[in-house]
């Protein structure tokens, strides 16, 4: 690593622009190869520069989750964006969203007659999909209630397009394949019950980083993976991205050994405090695969070395993995970008904290 990022004070985001171009170039294939439309969500990058990277390299269009999100690519030049969330428009969002779909093709997510109407009231004849809940148990409908909201919508003015889903409960241990078969019936269920009432289901939509390498491109049309463009430790540890696809750490310095551990200055202000129960620590070292962060601090991240090696001196530089990259961006301001160890460039985290 060059001395221009060695005298960079820790810690910080570094991107791996090879591994990042590998991992865009490889989803677009994917989906491409499978006559389904890639529309990744940005909410795991914030960046404009690798949502325009993104289009790039093949995609259709991007996934956001708040209003301000997509303000932030709408503004970047993107010129095709779905805001898969079930909103609930009053006349602030409804200006701002109006105000989007003027320079943009917008399309919304609803879940209920009641969502379907203000979206109406604020902009009337929006494209909206409807949510389905696929198994995860969050926001959605059941399956074959999605033809009763599509029908609301469309008396209400909107221009239902199809339904969606977000696979979450793939993000489990050996859970990938059964949950992408449950995506799979629940969507082609809810496009059923669209059809029965004439609506036409154009668009089915789902597909998250785990549970990708398993849809059903028969029953799909688009998919909305977002995590695959850097990689993190939760992927790392369900198997579904290898720590060579990593593209993002976290630069972080050894300041103590205390009790025979390493100490390092990427707390969870830096890294994110998610931690959920199947996994085996609050982070990984990218080059030390048996090291686990063990406990976690606002700015202290407590490494079990777990290896006969020595452990790295003070001052070491160390490159992090957080469990979930999505929370580690949004706390950053800049992503710093590398190719071969060198710094070429500084990339804003442009929709860093746009959660309205």
């Amino acid at each position: 690593m060059n001395q221009v990022l060695h005298d960079r004070p820790t810690p910080f985001l570094l991107v791996d622009a090879d591994v990042l171009e590998v991992n865009l170039t490889a989803m677009a294939a994917y989906a491409r190869d499978r006559g389904l439309l890639l529309r990744p969500h940005a909410k795991t990058h914030k960046c404009p520069q690798i949502a325009a990277a993104q289009m790039a390299a093949g995609a259709g269009g991007l996934t956001v989750a708040t209003v301000a999100e997509a303000e932030t690519f709408v503004d970047a030049g993107v010129e095709d964006v779905f805001l898969a969330y079930p909103l609930w428009v009053d006349a602030k969002k409804g200006a701002r969203l109006r105000a989007l779909s003027e320079r943009a093709t917008l399309t919304l997510g609803i879940d209920s007659p009641e969502g379907a109407r203000a979206v109406a009231a604020h902009l009337p004849g929006a494209r909206v999909l409807v949510e389905v809940d696929s198994g995860h148990h969050r926001s959605g409908v059941d399956p074959d209630a999605a033809g009763d909201v599509a029908d609301a919508a469309v008396h209400t003015g909107l221009d239902v397009r199809g339904v969606f889903t977000f696979p979450g409960h793939s993000y489990a241990p050996g859970m990938q394949a059964d949950v992408a078969a449950q995506e799979a019936c629940a969507l082609a269920t809810a496009a059923a019950s669209l059809s029965k009432l004439g609506i036409e289901p154009a668009v089915v939509s789902g597909g998250s980083t785990p549970s990708v390498a398993s849809v059903d491109a028969g029953v799909l049309t688009e998919i909305r993976p977002g995590v695959y463009v850097f990689g993190d430790a939760q992927q790392w540890e369900l198997g579904t991205i290898s720590p060579d696809r990593i593209a993002l750490t976290c630069l972080a310095t050894v300041v103590s050994h205390a009790r025979g551990n390493v100490v390092l200055d990427s707390g969870s202000k830096a890294i994110g405090a998610d931690r959920p129960g199947w996994t085996s620590g609050n982070g990984r070292l990218l080059d030390h695969p048996a090291a686990r962060v063990s406990q976690l601090s606002e700015h202290h991240a407590v490494v079990s070395w777990n290896s006969d090696a020595p452990l790295p001196e003070l001052g070491t530089r160390l490159r992090v993995v957080p469990n979930h990259v999505c929370n580690a961006v949004n706390l950053a301001d800049e992503l710093v970008i590398v190719r071969g160890g060198r710094l070429v460039d500084v990339w804003p985290v442009a929709a860093r904290g746009a959660n309205t």
